[in-house]
């Protein structure tokens, strides 16, 4: 089999880039290693920035994120027992951000590949790239006991941070940057009515919690637990009582509780790849870089990823002009690493750290009343939420 893009990984990365580029009449094929339903039951954030949101638009799959996705133009901090707004439409210049489930952004993007025939193997089992440094690389997968050959002129490797791509790369050819958090996030899905139109991120000496929504009888809420705690070692009742120890008081009095249908514990990590190209390969989205997901750039910052390099791509074809894919990671890389510090810096601002001294728990309370008292800071934060210009 030939094409001209290969895949590696169904997530919505791969599907849109693989939407985009076969719009433009460029062959790709996409290679997932799980079923499509197990892939479509990953929950996942649901905050897109205004510039993911177009570019669904463009891949013509942003049909029914427009008529069921909220629009929100602001969110909340809850700080010292009181609510603090962030008015993201006045402080980012008019714009806001899109709340919209990651799973549907999904189903809508297999569903735009199914309607246009495109290429997608799923239980692609073994996937290896070969010879990526060379002119004619090319992908092999298992289906059964039949191995498969993929020649292309590119890979693009989106499959995760536990993908094959990345660790194709020669150890001396990529450098790796991590954080590690002391903490997970524990999340609970409920078909409750939010307790807030706008998210509540939440700051407490308990440890940190927010108060999201996938729809208005969807929520989905967090707390802050040690790495030790385990999904099993808490009861929906337990998980219900402590979110409310740790919300002002007006807030805990209007949460609506119920049974949970997901229920999970995420580690918090920040991680960058560099570069993001080696020979023939390109990575994107968690296959090069992880952001904790207090601020809402992980899928964000995979979408820039995708931005950049279907217009590499798209002039490579169209034009000739390799300046695009050859400026990938450079162009690339930027935005993520802005995107790395301000989630380091909402990580920072909002949680509790377990061996923090007490300079540290001054300099962050300190850190909320400037922000409260700053339209500059105010500002600051508002344009990196609903996101940085592609």
């Amino acid at each position: 089999m030939k094409v001209q893009v290969c895949i590696i990984g169904g997530g919505p990365s791969g599907l849109m880039l693989s939407q985009l580029l076969h719009l433009q009449g460029i062959d790709t094929i996409i290679l997932e290693k799980s079923s499509r339903d197990y892939v479509l039951s990953r929950i996942r954030a649901g905050v897109l920035e205004h510039g993911f949101a177009k570019l669904m638009r463009e891949a013509q799959c942003g049909e029914r994120m427009d008529r069921e996705g909220e629009i929100h133009h602001g969110f909340y901090i809850a700080h010292d027992g009181k609510l603090d707004r962030v008015d993201l439409h006045k402080y980012s210049g008019g714009n806001s951000v899109m709340v919209y489930g990651q799973t549907e952004l999904t189903r809508d993007l297999y569903e735009a590949r199914d309607k246009l025939g495109g290429k997608v193997v799923h239980n692609a089992l073994d996937v290896t790239p070969h010879d990526i440094d060379s002119d004619a690389p090319y992908v092999t997968y298992r289906t059964g006991d039949e191995v498969i050959r993929v020649d292309c002129d590119y890979i693009v490797g989106a499959d995760g941070f536990h993908g094959v791509s990345r660790k194709s790369i020669p150890h001396d050819k990529i450098k790796e940057f991590e954080r590690v958090y002391p903490f997970g996030w524990l999340g609970v899905l409920s078909r409750t009515k939010p307790v807030s139109p706008e998210l509540i991120y939440a700051k407490h000496e308990r440890g940190f919690a927010l108060c999201s929504l996938r729809s208005q009888v969807l929520s989905r809420y967090y707390i802050q637990v040690p790495l030790t705690d385990t999904v099993e070692g808490w009861s929906d009742e337990a998980f219900w009582e402590e979110l409310k120890r740790r919300l002002p008081e007006e807030v805990a009095a209007k949460l609506i509780t119920g049974p949970s249908i997901e229920k999970s514990i995420a580690p918090l990590r920040s991680f960058v790849a560099e570069p993001m190209r080696y020979g023939r390969m390109f990575l994107a989205g968690d296959a090069a870089h992880i952001v904790p997901p207090t601020g809402a750039r992980g899928l964000n910052s995979a979408a820039s990823d995708i931005y950049y390099l279907y217009h590499g791509l798209l002039d490579h074809y169209k034009k000739g002009d390799d300046r695009g894919i050859d400026g990938y990671s450079q162009r690339a890389l930027a935005r993520i690493w802005k995107a790395q510090r301000f989630s380091w810096w909402m990580t920072t601002l909002l949680h509790r750290f377990p061996d923090r001294l007490p300079y540290e728990d001054k300099l962050q309370d300190t850190e909320f009343a400037y922000l409260f008292s700053s339209e500059a800071a105010q500002r600051s934060l508002a344009e990196n939420y609903v996101g940085l210009p592609f």
